[in-house]
């Protein structure tokens, strides 16, 4: 599109829903690969530690190299950057299919994590740009694609592995996945150079305070808020990590992973039906509550998710050990964390603006890998105490706490920031 050509009405929207397609592409990328770790295992007699080093090394790669491609995006646009990440993704997964070493595994997925983080990084700093005052709902959309996504592929990945064998599934699933979200990425557009061409007003409801000013990302780092706002984010996303990689050794100890427990007419075993709830609101509660975090405020909405948080982990402490209890409340557990992904992005783009959006998010984004620390922490501390308790004591305790900063110091010190920006 041309600098002289303004978009029309429903451009904006258009952007998002490829930003959401490709998210929910790469989705199978993270939830996905628990499927192939017993055909490794099988064929070449691998460990599951030695095997989840892999994912682990995918983790890290994708997490931490989003402050750098924020910066390329921020910079080149989201094209090239988003071009390079479907390359990288179908290059990871067709080495994936051919790889029979251990330093292979891990070299495919270091760059299947630089790959899915590009794409990851784009979609969630456009959605900011393309929707200031409707950030929440943006990137509620797109990281609700990602959280959501594998749900399409799951099925038909586990069909390939089953006939054709997981090589198959790799190198089929490897090429399509990067082939469509490189043909996506030839459609996306540079909202730095064409924000200018929109008029898009402040509703006369938005309780949203926004930065008058765009801060670089060495600027953001150098700001207090920032670091406050890293704070609560390792404190939060620590307690919904452990439930995620903890949830089948949990439901194991509490020796009711495979009872059967009936809920709205359906019967399944406990750690099925918790695994299967915990995918759908996954992806709901990054839309719904940076919907309501639009129309409430960002802090406002924190500190609703998080103190819900605490009440439903503590509450593991009693009622995890009963097999509807664990459902019910690794359910809720789930719904009162995910929000994390949408509310922070929009909070960060909200204290330190939208041209740097991409680079600054990213760079908040990183506090997932920091609070990824926590999973063998909590394994640890299972193993000498040899229970739960103090694991749920202490994640209950860590959102009380990011409640409380997110309230008495997150929100004063970006209301300071902002009130000490002079007038445009």
């Amino acid at each position: 599109m041309e600098d002289d050509a303004p978009p029309g009405p429903l451009f904006r929207w258009g952007q998002l829903a490829m930003a959401m397609v490709c998210m929910a592409t790469i989705a199978n990328l993270q939830y996905g690969w628990t499927l192939f770790v017993d055909p490794f295992a099988e064929q070449f007699g691998w460990s599951y530690t030695a095997i989840q080093t892999a994912f682990a090394i995918f983790v890290l790669t994708q997490t931490w190299s989003v402050p750098i491609e924020g910066y390329l995006v921020d910079r080149f646009g989201p094209r090239p950057v988003v071009l390079g990440g479907g390359l990288l993704c179908a290059i990871g997964w067709v080495m994936n299919a051919f790889v029979d070493s251990l330093p292979q595994l891990y070299v495919a997925a270091a760059i299947t994590g630089v790959g899915a983080g590009a794409v990851y990084g784009t979609c969630v700093g456009s959605a900011l740009k393309w929707f200031p005052y409707r950030r929440g709902l943006a990137v509620g959309l797109v990281v609700a694609a990602f959280g959501a996504g594998s749900a399409l592929t799951v099925i038909p990945i586990s069909s390939v592995i089953a006939s054709r064998g997981h090589e198959a599934a790799f190198l089929y699933f490897g090429l399509a996945q990067g082939l469509i979200v490189m043909a996506l990425a030839l459609g996306l557009e540079d909202p730095n150079k064409l924000l200018k061409h929109l008029d898009i007003r402040r509703p006369a409801s938005s309780r949203l305070p926004q930065s008058r000013r765009e801060y670089t990302p060495a600027e953001a780092l150098r700001q207090p808020v920032f670091w406050v706002m890293y704070l609560v984010f390792v404190l939060v996303a620590a307690g919904g990590l452990i439930a995620t990689a903890q949830l089948a050794p949990m439901a194991r100890d509490f020796k009711i992973h495979d009872v059967p427990v009936q809920l709205a007419g359906i019967v399944l075993p406990a750690l099925t039906f918790a695994l299967a709830l915990d995918r759908a609101l996954n992806g709901i509660t990054r839309l719904f509550f940076g919907w309501v975090s639009d129309r409430i405020g960002r802090e406002e909405t924190m500190v609703i998710a998080f103190l819900l948080e605490a009440v439903v982990i503590l509450s593991m402490y009693e009622l995890g050990p009963h097999p509807l209890g664990f459902v019910l409340l690794t359910a809720a557990l789930f719904f009162f964390w995910g929000e994390i992904y949408s509310l922070f992005p929009s909070t960060c783009a909200d204290t330190f603006g939208s041209r740097y959006a991409a680079a600054n998010a990213g760079l908040l984004y990183t506090a997932k890998g920091v609070a990824s620390l926590a999973v063998p922490l909590s394994s640890m501390v299972v193993a000498a105490t040899r229970d739960w308790h103090a694991v749920f004591l202490a994640a209950g305790v860590m959102n009380l706490v990011a409640a409380g900063l997110a309230w008495f110091v997150l929100r004063p010190k970006r209301l300071q920031l902002l009130d000490s920006q002079p007038q445009p």
